[in-house]
Protein backbone atom coordinates (compact mmCIF):
# COMPACT_ATOMS: atom_id res chain seq x y z
CA UNK A 1 0.00 0.00 0.00
CA UNK A 2 0.97 3.98 -1.24
CA UNK A 3 0.14 6.97 0.65
CA UNK A 4 1.22 10.30 -0.12
CA UNK A 5 1.29 13.13 2.35
CA UNK A 6 2.39 16.89 2.60
CA UNK A 7 4.58 17.55 5.18
CA UNK A 8 6.40 20.22 6.84
CA UNK A 9 9.59 19.52 8.74
CA UNK A 10 13.08 20.49 10.43
CA UNK A 11 16.27 20.28 7.69
CA UNK A 12 17.47 17.72 10.17
CA UNK A 13 14.90 15.55 9.92
CA UNK A 14 14.86 16.34 5.91
CA UNK A 15 18.13 14.93 5.38
CA UNK A 16 17.90 11.76 7.78
CA UNK A 17 15.96 8.94 6.53
CA UNK A 18 15.32 6.92 9.60
CA UNK A 19 14.36 10.17 11.11
CA UNK A 20 12.15 11.07 8.66
CA UNK A 21 10.53 7.70 8.57
CA UNK A 22 9.89 8.20 12.60
CA UNK A 23 7.92 11.83 12.36
CA UNK A 24 5.75 10.14 9.72
CA UNK A 25 4.89 7.23 11.81
CA UNK A 26 3.85 10.11 14.58
CA UNK A 27 2.18 12.34 12.63
CA UNK A 28 0.44 10.50 10.66
CA UNK A 29 -0.77 7.89 13.58
CA UNK A 30 1.26 4.85 11.32
CA UNK A 31 2.89 1.95 12.91
CA UNK A 32 6.78 2.84 11.97
CA UNK A 33 7.24 -0.97 11.50
CA UNK A 34 4.72 -1.00 8.58
CA UNK A 35 6.74 1.53 7.15
CA UNK A 36 9.42 0.34 4.31
CA UNK A 37 10.16 3.11 2.41
CA UNK A 38 9.66 7.00 2.44
CA UNK A 39 10.22 8.42 -1.49
CA UNK A 40 10.80 12.26 -1.51
CA UNK A 41 8.86 13.34 -4.16
CA UNK A 42 9.52 17.39 -3.76
CA UNK A 43 11.53 19.45 -1.85
CA UNK A 44 11.59 22.95 -0.62
CA UNK A 45 13.17 25.36 1.76
CA UNK A 46 10.57 27.95 3.59
CA UNK A 47 12.88 30.33 5.65
CA UNK A 48 9.66 32.86 6.02
CA UNK A 49 9.64 32.50 10.05
CA UNK A 50 12.62 32.06 12.36
CA UNK A 51 12.86 28.49 12.08
CA UNK A 52 13.25 27.20 9.00
CA UNK A 53 11.43 24.47 7.56
CA UNK A 54 11.13 22.03 4.88
CA UNK A 55 8.58 21.48 2.83
CA UNK A 56 7.87 17.73 1.82
CA UNK A 57 6.18 16.09 -0.65
CA UNK A 58 6.69 12.09 -0.01
CA UNK A 59 5.16 8.55 -0.97
CA UNK A 60 5.37 6.26 2.02
CA UNK A 61 5.07 2.67 1.31
CA UNK A 62 3.16 0.58 3.81
CA UNK A 63 4.35 -2.89 4.25
CA UNK A 64 5.24 -2.67 0.11
CA UNK A 65 8.89 -2.87 -0.80
CA UNK A 66 10.00 0.07 -2.84
CA UNK A 67 11.72 -0.68 -5.94
CA UNK A 68 13.57 2.24 -8.11
CA UNK A 69 13.29 2.98 -11.33
CA UNK A 70 16.31 3.55 -13.18
CA UNK A 71 16.27 6.91 -15.20
CA UNK A 72 17.44 5.53 -18.74
CA UNK A 73 18.51 6.95 -22.04
CA UNK A 74 15.37 6.24 -24.62
CA UNK A 75 16.37 3.92 -27.35
CA UNK A 76 15.63 5.52 -30.42
CA UNK A 77 15.99 4.54 -34.04
CA UNK A 78 18.84 4.58 -35.97
CA UNK A 79 18.23 8.40 -38.42
CA UNK A 80 21.58 8.03 -40.21
CA UNK A 81 19.50 8.03 -43.66
CA UNK A 82 16.44 10.00 -42.75
CA UNK A 83 15.37 13.44 -43.84
CA UNK A 84 18.04 16.30 -42.42
CA UNK A 85 17.56 19.09 -40.51
CA UNK A 86 20.22 21.84 -39.61
CA UNK A 87 20.75 22.78 -36.21
CA UNK A 88 22.58 25.98 -35.34
CA UNK A 89 23.84 26.53 -31.86
CA UNK A 90 24.88 23.15 -29.40
CA UNK A 91 22.93 24.87 -26.61
CA UNK A 92 20.26 23.38 -23.94
CA UNK A 93 17.74 24.49 -27.10
CA UNK A 94 19.62 22.96 -30.19
CA UNK A 95 20.79 19.97 -27.87
CA UNK A 96 17.35 18.85 -26.96
CA UNK A 97 15.57 20.03 -30.61
CA UNK A 98 18.34 17.37 -31.56
CA UNK A 99 17.17 14.74 -29.33
CA UNK A 100 13.24 15.39 -30.59
CA UNK A 101 14.20 15.08 -34.00
CA UNK A 102 15.91 11.45 -34.07
CA UNK A 103 12.78 10.61 -31.87
CA UNK A 104 10.63 11.60 -34.43
CA UNK A 105 12.81 9.86 -36.60
CA UNK A 106 14.88 12.97 -38.51
CA UNK A 107 18.20 13.23 -38.72
CA UNK A 108 19.50 16.49 -37.22
CA UNK A 109 23.08 18.10 -38.47
CA UNK A 110 24.24 20.46 -35.18
CA UNK A 111 26.59 23.46 -36.08
CA UNK A 112 28.60 24.61 -33.32
CA UNK A 113 30.76 27.58 -33.73
CA UNK A 114 32.68 27.11 -30.84
CA UNK A 115 34.25 23.71 -29.25
CA UNK A 116 33.23 20.83 -27.45
CA UNK A 117 33.22 21.12 -24.17
CA UNK A 118 36.25 20.02 -22.85
CA UNK A 119 38.60 21.80 -24.84
CA UNK A 120 36.16 25.22 -24.18
CA UNK A 121 38.52 25.33 -20.47
CA UNK A 122 41.33 25.90 -22.63
CA UNK A 123 39.55 29.33 -23.91
CA UNK A 124 38.11 30.05 -20.80
CA UNK A 125 40.99 29.74 -18.65
CA UNK A 126 42.51 32.14 -21.28
CA UNK A 127 40.20 34.80 -20.42
CA UNK A 128 41.19 34.55 -16.59
CA UNK A 129 44.76 34.80 -17.25
CA UNK A 130 45.71 36.25 -20.27
CA UNK A 131 42.80 38.88 -20.77
CA UNK A 132 41.93 36.93 -24.38
CA UNK A 133 38.51 36.37 -25.66
CA UNK A 134 37.83 34.04 -28.35
CA UNK A 135 35.12 35.04 -30.06
CA UNK A 136 34.02 31.48 -30.78
CA UNK A 137 35.09 29.87 -27.90
CA UNK A 138 34.25 31.43 -24.60
CA UNK A 139 31.55 31.00 -21.62
CA UNK A 140 28.53 31.81 -24.36
CA UNK A 141 29.58 30.07 -26.73
CA UNK A 142 30.98 26.52 -27.44
CA UNK A 143 29.59 22.96 -26.82
CA UNK A 144 26.45 23.38 -24.09
CA UNK A 145 25.78 27.18 -24.95
CA UNK A 146 26.10 29.87 -22.06
CA UNK A 147 24.66 27.57 -19.26
CA UNK A 148 27.57 24.66 -19.63
CA UNK A 149 29.88 26.96 -17.65
CA UNK A 150 27.66 29.46 -16.14
CA UNK A 151 26.05 27.61 -13.56
CA UNK A 152 23.18 24.98 -14.76
CA UNK A 153 20.62 26.71 -12.85
CA UNK A 154 16.85 24.47 -13.76
CA UNK A 155 13.82 26.80 -12.12
CA UNK A 156 11.67 27.71 -14.90
CA UNK A 157 8.10 29.51 -14.86
CA UNK A 158 7.76 27.52 -18.03
CA UNK A 159 5.24 24.46 -16.80
CA UNK A 160 2.42 25.57 -19.40
CA UNK A 161 4.90 25.79 -22.30
CA UNK A 162 5.85 21.83 -22.28
CA UNK A 163 6.80 18.91 -20.19
CA UNK A 164 9.44 20.22 -17.33
CA UNK A 165 9.64 16.57 -15.90
CA UNK A 166 10.38 14.96 -19.39
CA UNK A 167 13.73 17.74 -19.81
CA UNK A 168 14.31 16.99 -16.25
CA UNK A 169 14.37 12.99 -16.92
CA UNK A 170 16.43 13.41 -20.02
CA UNK A 171 19.29 14.92 -18.06
CA UNK A 172 19.02 12.23 -15.41
CA UNK A 173 19.09 10.26 -17.59
CA UNK A 174 22.52 11.60 -19.15
CA UNK A 175 23.97 11.69 -15.75
CA UNK A 176 22.58 14.45 -13.83
CA UNK A 177 21.42 14.09 -9.97
CA UNK A 178 17.94 12.98 -9.40
CA UNK A 179 17.71 15.42 -6.87
CA UNK A 180 17.19 17.97 -9.56
CA UNK A 181 13.69 16.42 -10.08
CA UNK A 182 12.98 16.45 -6.35
CA UNK A 183 14.14 20.19 -5.18
CA UNK A 184 11.66 23.09 -5.62
CA UNK A 185 14.68 25.01 -7.63
CA UNK A 186 16.96 22.42 -8.86
CA UNK A 187 21.09 23.23 -10.44
CA UNK A 188 23.23 20.91 -11.31
CA UNK A 189 26.57 22.90 -11.25
CA UNK A 190 28.98 23.99 -13.43
CA UNK A 191 31.49 21.21 -12.29
CA UNK A 192 29.21 18.61 -13.12
CA UNK A 193 27.29 20.05 -16.43
CA UNK A 194 29.73 19.25 -19.41
CA UNK A 195 29.72 15.75 -18.74
CA UNK A 196 26.26 15.80 -19.12
CA UNK A 197 26.25 17.60 -22.20
CA UNK A 198 29.29 15.58 -23.80
CA UNK A 199 26.60 12.08 -22.84
CA UNK A 200 23.65 14.29 -24.79
CA UNK A 201 26.14 14.47 -27.70
CA UNK A 202 26.99 11.08 -27.47
CA UNK A 203 23.79 10.13 -27.85
CA UNK A 204 23.01 12.68 -31.03
CA UNK A 205 25.88 11.09 -33.02
CA UNK A 206 24.91 7.34 -31.45
CA UNK A 207 21.80 7.36 -33.33
CA UNK A 208 22.91 9.24 -36.59
CA UNK A 209 22.92 12.31 -35.69
CA UNK A 210 25.55 14.71 -36.62
CA UNK A 211 27.38 17.28 -34.34
CA UNK A 212 30.13 19.94 -36.58
CA UNK A 213 32.40 22.11 -34.22
CA UNK A 214 34.49 24.73 -34.86
CA UNK A 215 31.59 25.56 -37.63
CA UNK A 216 30.48 29.13 -37.17
CA UNK A 217 27.59 29.84 -39.83
CA UNK A 218 28.04 32.87 -42.08
CA UNK A 219 25.41 32.67 -44.18
CA UNK A 220 21.79 31.42 -44.18
CA UNK A 221 21.34 30.53 -47.75
CA UNK A 222 17.56 31.47 -48.85
CA UNK A 223 16.18 30.58 -52.46
CA UNK A 224 12.39 32.42 -53.15
CA UNK A 225 12.15 32.80 -49.82
CA UNK A 226 13.07 29.64 -48.45
CA UNK A 227 16.06 28.39 -46.42
CA UNK A 228 18.17 25.65 -48.58
CA UNK A 229 21.25 25.58 -46.58
CA UNK A 230 24.05 27.29 -44.31
CA UNK A 231 27.46 28.39 -45.12
CA UNK A 232 29.99 28.37 -42.34
CA UNK A 233 33.51 30.39 -41.82
CA UNK A 234 35.16 27.16 -43.71
CA UNK A 235 33.25 28.64 -47.14
CA UNK A 236 31.33 24.63 -46.25
CA UNK A 237 27.85 24.15 -47.74
CA UNK A 238 25.71 22.07 -45.59
CA UNK A 239 22.20 21.40 -47.41
CA UNK A 240 18.77 21.13 -45.74
CA UNK A 241 15.53 22.58 -46.07
CA UNK A 242 14.35 23.00 -42.54
CA UNK A 243 16.76 25.02 -39.94
CA UNK A 244 16.46 25.55 -36.32
CA UNK A 245 18.33 28.19 -35.50
CA UNK A 246 19.44 28.38 -31.33
CA UNK A 247 22.59 30.57 -31.43
CA UNK A 248 21.96 31.88 -28.22
CA UNK A 249 21.51 35.73 -26.78
CA UNK A 250 24.98 36.61 -27.55
CA UNK A 251 25.00 35.69 -31.01
CA UNK A 252 25.58 39.38 -32.59
CA UNK A 253 26.96 38.13 -35.84
CA UNK A 254 23.56 36.19 -36.17
CA UNK A 255 21.59 39.59 -35.49
CA UNK A 256 23.72 41.53 -38.14
CA UNK A 257 23.63 38.99 -40.69
CA UNK A 258 19.88 38.86 -40.67
CA UNK A 259 19.24 42.15 -40.42
CA UNK A 260 21.88 42.74 -43.86
CA UNK A 261 19.57 40.03 -45.76
CA UNK A 262 16.82 41.68 -45.19
CA UNK A 263 14.94 38.88 -42.50
CA UNK A 264 12.22 40.49 -40.10
CA UNK A 265 13.86 41.18 -36.52
CA UNK A 266 12.74 43.19 -33.88
CA UNK A 267 14.29 45.42 -31.08
CA UNK A 268 13.39 43.45 -27.63
CA UNK A 269 13.52 44.72 -24.50
CA UNK A 270 15.44 43.35 -21.72
CA UNK A 271 17.24 44.26 -18.76
CA UNK A 272 20.57 45.51 -17.43
CA UNK A 273 22.59 46.01 -14.20
CA UNK A 274 25.68 44.82 -12.35
CA UNK A 275 26.37 42.04 -10.25
CA UNK A 276 26.87 42.29 -6.44
CA UNK A 277 28.52 39.98 -4.32
CA UNK A 278 28.34 39.18 -0.91
CA UNK A 279 30.24 37.04 1.68
CA UNK A 280 27.67 33.43 1.61
CA UNK A 281 27.75 33.59 5.25
CA UNK A 282 26.00 37.38 5.49
CA UNK A 283 22.95 35.67 3.08
CA UNK A 284 22.52 32.82 5.36
CA UNK A 285 22.35 34.77 8.19
CA UNK A 286 19.88 37.34 6.99
CA UNK A 287 17.93 34.42 5.22
CA UNK A 288 18.08 32.02 7.94
CA UNK A 289 17.99 34.64 10.67
CA UNK A 290 20.77 32.45 12.71
CA UNK A 291 24.40 33.14 12.91
CA UNK A 292 25.69 29.70 11.79
CA UNK A 293 23.66 28.17 8.63
CA UNK A 294 24.64 24.45 10.11
CA UNK A 295 25.20 21.27 8.54
CA UNK A 296 21.74 20.66 7.33
CA UNK A 297 20.74 23.82 5.00
CA UNK A 298 22.20 24.65 1.65
CA UNK A 299 23.89 28.10 1.11
CA UNK A 300 20.74 30.23 1.74
CA UNK A 301 20.25 31.86 -2.01
CA UNK A 302 18.19 35.52 -2.39
CA UNK A 303 14.90 36.49 -4.68
CA UNK A 304 14.03 40.37 -5.09
CA UNK A 305 11.92 42.83 -6.38
CA UNK A 306 11.43 46.41 -6.35
CA UNK A 307 9.82 49.36 -7.86
CA UNK A 308 11.77 52.58 -8.76
CA UNK A 309 10.56 55.52 -10.86
CA UNK A 310 8.17 52.60 -12.45
CA UNK A 311 10.95 50.45 -13.57
CA UNK A 312 11.65 47.30 -12.30
CA UNK A 313 14.60 46.39 -10.01
CA UNK A 314 15.11 42.48 -9.65
CA UNK A 315 17.76 40.03 -8.45
CA UNK A 316 18.74 38.02 -11.91
CA UNK A 317 20.32 34.19 -11.65
CA UNK A 318 21.72 34.52 -7.80
CA UNK A 319 24.23 32.30 -7.03
CA UNK A 320 24.57 31.10 -3.95
CA UNK A 321 28.39 29.85 -2.69
CA UNK A 322 29.57 30.96 -6.59
CA UNK A 323 31.89 33.11 -8.43
CA UNK A 324 31.64 36.14 -10.61
CA UNK A 325 32.48 35.22 -13.89
CA UNK A 326 34.12 37.23 -17.16
CA UNK A 327 31.45 36.64 -19.77
CA UNK A 328 32.81 38.67 -22.83
CA UNK A 329 32.28 37.03 -26.51
CA UNK A 330 34.55 39.49 -28.56
CA UNK A 331 37.68 41.85 -27.97
CA UNK A 332 37.37 44.65 -26.47
CA UNK A 333 33.87 44.62 -23.65
CA UNK A 334 33.87 43.13 -20.32
CA UNK A 335 30.75 41.59 -19.00
CA UNK A 336 29.85 39.68 -16.11
CA UNK A 337 27.52 36.59 -15.16
CA UNK A 338 27.55 34.23 -12.21
CA UNK A 339 28.10 30.15 -11.32
CA UNK A 340 28.30 27.94 -8.76
CA UNK A 341 29.24 24.76 -8.34
CA UNK A 342 27.28 21.37 -7.60
CA UNK A 343 27.97 21.53 -3.76
CA UNK A 344 27.39 25.59 -4.18
CA UNK A 345 30.46 25.79 -1.68
CA UNK A 346 32.27 28.94 -2.52
CA UNK A 347 32.11 31.37 0.51
CA UNK A 348 30.94 33.73 -1.40
CA UNK A 349 27.59 34.41 -3.01
CA UNK A 350 26.63 36.67 -6.20
CA UNK A 351 23.83 38.03 -7.93
CA UNK A 352 22.80 40.02 -11.15
CA UNK A 353 21.01 42.93 -10.09
CA UNK A 354 19.40 44.95 -13.01
CA UNK A 355 16.53 47.10 -14.03
CA UNK A 356 13.81 46.68 -16.70
CA UNK A 357 14.42 48.76 -20.25
CA UNK A 358 11.86 49.65 -22.59
CA UNK A 359 12.20 50.53 -26.13
CA UNK A 360 12.21 54.11 -25.88
CA UNK A 361 15.67 53.73 -23.90
CA UNK A 362 17.14 52.92 -27.39
CA UNK A 363 16.38 55.88 -28.40
CA UNK A 364 20.37 57.28 -28.94
CA UNK A 365 20.48 54.28 -31.34
CA UNK A 366 17.11 54.46 -33.72
CA UNK A 367 19.31 54.69 -36.41
CA UNK A 368 20.20 50.80 -36.27
CA UNK A 369 16.76 49.69 -36.32
CA UNK A 370 16.03 46.45 -34.41
CA UNK A 371 19.63 46.14 -33.58
CA UNK A 372 19.25 49.16 -31.36
CA UNK A 373 18.80 47.47 -28.54
CA UNK A 374 21.79 45.45 -28.91
CA UNK A 375 23.98 48.68 -29.83
CA UNK A 376 22.94 50.29 -26.58
CA UNK A 377 24.10 46.96 -24.56
CA UNK A 378 27.23 46.85 -26.60
CA UNK A 379 28.40 50.31 -26.09
CA UNK A 380 28.08 50.18 -21.93
CA UNK A 381 30.52 47.02 -22.36
CA UNK A 382 32.97 48.35 -24.38
CA UNK A 383 33.18 51.84 -21.73
CA UNK A 384 33.38 48.59 -19.24
CA UNK A 385 36.17 47.33 -21.00
CA UNK A 386 37.83 50.75 -21.34
CA UNK A 387 37.50 51.71 -17.72
CA UNK A 388 38.84 48.70 -16.49
CA UNK A 389 42.11 49.46 -18.49
CA UNK A 390 41.34 47.94 -21.52
CA UNK A 391 41.71 44.35 -19.69
CA UNK A 392 38.86 41.76 -18.52
CA UNK A 393 39.49 43.94 -14.94
CA UNK A 394 35.97 45.08 -14.27
CA UNK A 395 34.97 48.20 -12.99
CA UNK A 396 33.69 48.10 -9.58
CA UNK A 397 32.71 49.53 -6.13
CA UNK A 398 31.70 48.99 -2.68
CA UNK A 399 27.87 49.00 -2.17
CA UNK A 400 27.55 51.29 0.40
CA UNK A 401 29.78 53.63 -1.92
CA UNK A 402 27.94 52.55 -4.59
CA UNK A 403 24.59 54.22 -3.16
CA UNK A 404 26.40 57.54 -2.10
CA UNK A 405 28.45 58.10 -5.49
CA UNK A 406 31.77 57.50 -3.78
CA UNK A 407 34.46 56.67 -5.93
CA UNK A 408 35.63 53.63 -3.63
CA UNK A 409 39.45 54.04 -1.82
CA UNK A 410 39.90 50.39 -2.55
CA UNK A 411 37.76 47.51 -3.34
CA UNK A 412 38.53 43.58 -1.44
CA UNK A 413 39.51 40.83 -3.33
CA UNK A 414 36.30 39.10 -5.01
CA UNK A 415 35.92 35.71 -6.53
CA UNK A 416 36.23 37.70 -10.29
CA UNK A 417 39.61 36.19 -11.58
CA UNK A 418 40.52 38.77 -13.95
CA UNK A 419 40.83 41.18 -11.33
CA UNK A 420 38.76 44.55 -10.58
CA UNK A 421 39.46 48.29 -11.18
CA UNK A 422 37.67 50.65 -8.78
CA UNK A 423 35.39 52.55 -10.88
CA UNK A 424 32.52 54.97 -10.17
CA UNK A 425 30.10 52.96 -12.00
CA UNK A 426 28.16 55.61 -12.69
CA UNK A 427 30.97 56.39 -15.60
CA UNK A 428 29.56 52.89 -17.11
CA UNK A 429 26.08 52.92 -16.86
CA UNK A 430 23.80 55.52 -18.05
CA UNK A 431 22.22 57.93 -15.66
CA UNK A 432 18.58 56.36 -15.74
CA UNK A 433 20.32 52.52 -14.77
CA UNK A 434 22.81 54.17 -12.24
CA UNK A 435 20.45 55.94 -10.00
CA UNK A 436 17.50 53.25 -10.62
CA UNK A 437 20.27 51.01 -9.34
CA UNK A 438 21.02 53.37 -6.57
CA UNK A 439 17.36 53.67 -5.10
CA UNK A 440 16.97 49.95 -5.53
CA UNK A 441 20.08 48.98 -3.51
CA UNK A 442 18.55 51.24 -0.63
CA UNK A 443 14.94 49.31 -0.80
CA UNK A 444 16.70 46.22 -0.84
CA UNK A 445 19.05 46.74 2.40
CA UNK A 446 15.49 47.95 4.40
CA UNK A 447 14.08 44.45 3.31
CA UNK A 448 16.78 42.10 4.27
CA UNK A 449 18.89 43.57 7.08
CA UNK A 450 22.14 43.78 6.68
CA UNK A 451 22.17 43.69 3.13
CA UNK A 452 23.88 46.99 1.84
CA UNK A 453 27.20 47.06 3.53
CA UNK A 454 30.54 48.34 2.35
CA UNK A 455 31.47 45.11 2.54
CA UNK A 456 29.86 43.79 -0.76
CA UNK A 457 31.34 44.88 -4.12
CA UNK A 458 29.55 45.55 -6.81
CA UNK A 459 30.68 44.53 -10.51
CA UNK A 460 29.50 46.36 -14.15
CA UNK A 461 28.07 45.39 -15.80
CA UNK A 462 25.49 42.74 -16.27
CA UNK A 463 24.07 43.08 -19.47
CA UNK A 464 23.17 39.67 -20.98
CA UNK A 465 20.23 39.06 -18.98
CA UNK A 466 18.12 37.78 -21.85
CA UNK A 467 18.59 38.53 -25.88
CA UNK A 468 18.30 42.32 -27.20
CA UNK A 469 16.04 41.10 -30.23
CA UNK A 470 13.13 38.92 -31.15
CA UNK A 471 13.57 36.51 -34.07
CA UNK A 472 9.47 36.74 -35.23
CA UNK A 473 7.51 33.82 -35.94
CA UNK A 474 3.71 32.34 -36.27
CA UNK A 475 2.70 31.49 -32.90
CA UNK A 476 1.42 27.92 -34.33
CA UNK A 477 3.82 26.53 -36.42
CA UNK A 478 6.59 28.59 -35.16
CA UNK A 479 7.89 29.18 -38.35
CA UNK A 480 9.39 32.56 -39.63
CA UNK A 481 6.55 34.58 -40.94
CA UNK A 482 9.09 35.65 -44.32
CA UNK A 483 11.04 32.76 -44.87
CA UNK A 484 9.75 29.52 -45.04
CA UNK A 485 11.80 26.38 -43.30
CA UNK A 486 13.14 28.69 -40.87
CA UNK A 487 12.37 28.00 -37.37
CA UNK A 488 13.96 30.66 -34.68
CA UNK A 489 14.20 29.51 -31.56
CA UNK A 490 15.44 29.50 -27.74
CA UNK A 491 16.81 32.58 -25.89
CA UNK A 492 18.41 34.25 -29.11
CA UNK A 493 15.19 34.46 -30.48
CA UNK A 494 13.39 35.92 -27.47
CA UNK A 495 10.87 32.53 -26.89
CA UNK A 496 12.91 31.48 -23.61
CA UNK A 497 14.69 32.27 -21.06
CA UNK A 498 17.26 29.42 -19.00
CA UNK A 499 18.38 26.02 -19.82
CA UNK A 500 15.37 24.66 -19.21
CA UNK A 501 12.44 26.87 -20.76
CA UNK A 502 15.12 26.84 -24.15
CA UNK A 503 15.13 23.30 -24.41
CA UNK A 504 10.92 23.04 -24.12
CA UNK A 505 11.10 25.89 -27.33
CA UNK A 506 13.57 23.22 -28.70
CA UNK A 507 11.89 20.31 -28.45
CA UNK A 508 8.65 21.98 -30.21
CA UNK A 509 10.57 23.76 -32.82
CA UNK A 510 11.37 19.94 -33.63
CA UNK A 511 7.89 18.51 -32.83
CA UNK A 512 6.54 21.27 -35.76
CA UNK A 513 9.15 20.18 -38.11
CA UNK A 514 8.37 16.86 -37.93
CA UNK A 515 4.70 17.78 -38.56
CA UNK A 516 5.43 19.89 -41.37
CA UNK A 517 7.46 16.88 -42.69
CA UNK A 518 4.03 14.46 -42.41
CA UNK A 519 2.05 16.96 -44.22
CA UNK A 520 4.14 17.88 -46.86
Amino acid sequence: MQQEYQIQVSPEIAQNPEKLKLFVAKNKRLNSKDIRHVQILKRSIDARQKNVKVNLRIHVFLNEDFVETPVEIPRYNDVSNAREVIVIGAGPAGLFAALKLIEKGLKPIVIERGKNVKDRRRDLAAITKFHLVDEDSNYCFGEGGAGTYSDGKLYTRSKKRGDVNKILELLIAHGATKNIGIDAHPHIGTNKLPKIIQAIRETIIQYGGEVLFNSRVTDILIKNNEVTGVQTQNKDIINASKIILATGHSARDIFELLYRKGILIEAKPFALGVRVEHSQQLIDQIQYHCETRGDYLPPAPYSIVKQVKKRGVYSFCMCPGGVIAPCATAPGEVVTNGWSPSKRDQPTSNSGIVVELKLEDFEPFKDKGPLAGMEFQKQIEQTAWRLGGETQKVPAQRLVDFTQGKLSKDIPETSYMPGTTSTELSEVLPKFIHETLQEGFKQFGRSMHGYLTNEAVVHAPESRTSSPVRIPRDYKTLEHPQIKGFYPCGEGAGYAGGIISAAIDGEKCAEQISYSFKMS
